[in-house]
This record gives C-alpha cells, structure tokens and sequence, in this order.
C-alpha cells in the first residue's frame, strides 16, 4: 500500500496487522480522490476508523493543511503513528486514542472539511452520523466519504443523488455513491446546504 500522489507520492504505508483492519484499496483511494481533490488545498480532515492512516495520510499529501486519525485499536495506532512519522507530517497530524464517538464528542467545535468514516462493514453507523450531525464537525460545503458495504444501513442511509433520503430529517443529502465490488463510497453533505 502506497500513497497515490502529492507530496508523498509512492511512499510505501505501514498497515496494522490482525483482521480488524481493512485497508481502503488502492482503486477505490485513487477513484475517491479523484473526486475530492478539488477540496484538498488547504483543508481540514477528519479520518475516523483510521487504519493505517491511508486516506488522512493521503489528504495531507496532496495538499491537505491538517488531519485527525481516529481509533481504539492499538495496532492501528502504531501504524498510524509509523506512517505519520515516516512521511515528516507530525505537525499537521493529530493521533486519538478513543472510540469514534467519543472522538466526535472531544472534537465538538471543531470544524472539518472532509471526513472519512470507514468502519467496519457490520457495523451499524446511524449513532454516529447524528453524533456528528449534532457536534457540527462538517464544515458548511464540506463533504462526508463513508466507505461501506452494499447493505450499510439501509434505514438511515440517504438515497442516491437526486433522489430523497430513505429516512426523514436524515441530516445529510447523497450527492454521489460509486461501487467496486463489495465496497460502496458514498458522498454526503449538510441536507441544509442542498436545500440553500
């Protein structure tokens, strides 16, 4: 696993060892960027679920100001730190030890302009999208890549772009949702910016 492009271009990744941890594929990192690239300069990202760091790491070399890595695994958060250390990001790079929640919590105030949520495929998300809802983390145009399997939460989920959400008052409009196989990237962002 390496970094895609930017900076750090070809730089080789440290990935955790152990099942609990499933990197973003290299196709679906190179596919994803490719959209949000536009939003890279200068921005602030949050990467929950981090891994081994591949898509805040990512962010940051191509142009990103600052990113926040997330997990509660301690083999993640070695090969986090690792990574970080490795690619000379330590000053624009902060590492939380701590759950996903309890990490939205901690940041409440904070605002961010992209975030990655890539958790584990069984894992039902509809807590922690309205924790982030609630904490206002998503700047007013930011964006919202949540990595997932084709069943994630299908009572919470928004519909696809141009069509209305599945539940009422979800907090965030689909504005694009790409497939690879398996894995699902959705594209979220305030449903009170689409309505503006």
């Amino acid at each position: 696993m390496r970094i895609i492009a930017g900076s750090a271009r070809g730089r080789r990744l440290d990935a955790p060892a152990g099942p609990d941890t499933r990197p973003t594929a290299d196709r679906v990192r190179e596919s994803l960027f490719s959209i949000v690239a536009p939003r890279l300069s200068g921005a602030r990202v949050l990467d929950l679920f981090a891994g081994s760091g591949a898509l805040g790491l990512e962010a940051l070399s191509r142009g990103a100001e600052r990113a926040v890595f997330v997990d509660s695994a301690a083999a993640a958060r070695q090969a986090v730190r690792r990574n970080i250390e490795a690619l000379s990001f330590g000053d624009r790079s902060t590492l939380l030890s701590m759950d996903a929640l309890a990490a939205v919590a901690r940041l409440r105030g904070e605002r961010f302009d992209i975030i990655f949520i890539d958790p584990p495929y069984a894992m039902r998300t509809d807590a922690l999208f309205s924790a982030v809802c609630d904490a206002k983390l998503l700047s007013a145009d930011g964006l919202i890549v949540y990595e997932h399997g084709r069943e994630a939460n299908p009572d919470f989920l928004p519909g696809a772009a141009g069509q209305p959400p599945t539940q009422t008052g979800a907090p965030f409009a689909t504005i694009d949702r790409r497939r690879y196989g398996d894995t699902v990237v959705t594209f979220l962002r305030n449903r009170t910016e689409e309505a503006e």
